[in-house]
C-alpha cells in the first residue's frame, strides 16, 4: 500500500492525526514497533518499524510526502529515547523527500511568567525539558540546513480519546466515571490551557498542507483557559454528578521522585500546575484560522470514549 501520509506513533496524538487524515480520504500509514494498532482508523495501514533505527525508518517513510512525528517513549526515559527517534525520523523523511510535521509539547520553554508564545527562548530545568528543547532544535537545524523541510505544532496538556496518561486523562475521566474524586496536580484554582486531542491532530494536518508553516513553530488552537477545578466541574456536570476532586500531595510526588523516574519527570514540571499556564495561539489563528472544540462537546466525546475503553 502506498501512503503519502506516514504517522510515527500510535498514541493519542498519532491516532488523532490518522483519524483526521482518514476522514478526508487520505491514505495513511501508521508506524510503531509492533506493527499492531487495534485502535487505528479503518483503512489505515499499520507498519512495524523502530523509529530510532534510520534503516527501518527509511522503509517506513517510503513513498511519503508528509511524515508526522507523533512518537514518544516512557515518560522517565525521554533523555535517552527521544533524540534517536528524532534522528531516525529525520533520516527517513529526508530519504523520501517528505516534509516533517512534529507534534510537540511546551516543556522546552521551562517556567514562564505570562502567556506562552512561539518566540520564547528555551529555558529547560531538568532532563525532560532539556530533551524536548534539544530535539526541537535538532529538527529546526535540519530544516535550516536544507536536509529536511519541517514544522512544529505544539499543544498543551491534552485530553480526549485514548489520552490516558495526562493531567486531564484517566485521573479525571476514568475516576469520575468510577464514582471517585478526580485527581489534580498542583493548584486547581489557577487558569490552565488544555488541548483537545482531536483539535491537536487536525491542526497538525493543517500545518502539513501549507508551505508557509515550514521552518516555524506554531501553538495549536485551544479553548479558552479555565482552572482545573472548573474543568473538573464540567466533567462531573456532564455526568450529572456533584463535582469531587482531591489533590496529589507534593510530599508524595517528591518522595516517589527519588525512586521512580516517571515521578521525577512529573516533579520537574510541577511549575506548570502551580502558576497560570496560558498558551497564546494567535499566530496560528492569524495564519490558518482556528475553531477549537468547545469544552462541552469535547468533554462529552471524551466521556463517551472512556465509557467504551
Amino acid at each position: 500500500m502506498t501512503a503519502e501520509n506516514v504517522v510515527f506513533g500510535t498514541g493519542p496524538l498519532g491516532l488523532a492525526v490518522a483519524r483526521s487524515l482518514v476522514s478526508s480520504g487520505k491514505a495513511v500509514r501508521l508506524v510503531n514497533r509492533s506493527g499492531e494498532a487495534p485502535a487505528a482508523p479503518t483503512g489505515a495501514e499499520v507498519f512495524a518499524a523502530d523509529a530510532s533505527d534510520p534503516t527501518t525508518a527509511r522503509r517506513a517513510c517510503d513513498g511519503a510526502s508528509v511524515v508526522f512525528h507523533c512518537a514518544t517513549h516512557s515518560y522517565g526515559q525521554w533523555d535517552k529515547a527521544l533524540p534517536p527517534i528524532m534522528n531516525g525520523i529525520i533520516e527517513g523523511a529526508a530519504a523520501a523527500g517528505a516534509r516533517i510535521v512534529y507534534g510537540d509539547n511546551l516543556y522546552g520553554y521551562g517556567p514562564v511568567d505570562g502567556p506562552l508564545r512561539e518566540d520564547l527562548p528555551y529555558r529547560p530545568v531538568g532532563p525532560n525539558t532539556k530533551t524536548r528543547a534539544e530535539v526541537a532544535t535538532t529538527l529546526m537545524d535540519g530544516h535550516a540546513s536544507g536536509k529536511v523541510r519541517a514544522t512544529i505544532g505544539r499543544g498543551s496538556d491534552f485530553y480526549g480519546p485514548h489520552a490516558l496518561q495526562s493531567k486531564a486523562g484517566d485521573g479525571i475521566f476514568a475516576r469520575a466515571l468510577a464514582g471517585k474524586p478526580a485527581q489534580v496536580l498542583g493548584n486547581p484554582d489557577v487558569p490552565h490551557t488544555l488541548t483537545f486531542i482531536d483539535d491537536f491532530g487536525s491542526a497538525l494536518v493543517t500545518l502539513s498542507q501549507h508551505d508557509e508553516a515550514l521552518g516555524e513553530v506554531w501553538h495549536v488552537p485551544n479553548a479558552e483557559a479555565v482552572t482545573m477545578r472548573s474543568f473538573i466541574e464540567m466533567v462531573f456536570q456532564e455526568l450529572g454528578q456533584p463535582a469531587r476532586l482531591e489533590g496529589v500531595p507534593t510530599l508524595v510526588i517528591n518522595g516517589l521522585a527519588l525512586f521512580v523516574p516517571a515521578m521525577a519527570a512529573i516533579k520537574e514540571t510541577m511549575y506548570q500546575s502551580q502558576r497560570p499556564w496560558l498558551v497564546d495561539h494567535s499566530k496560528y489563528v492569524r495564519a490558518f484560522g482556528g475553531h477549537p472544540t468547545p469544552y462541552k462537546t469535547a468533554i462529552s466525546q471524551t466521556i463517551a470514549w472512556f465509557r467504551t475503553a
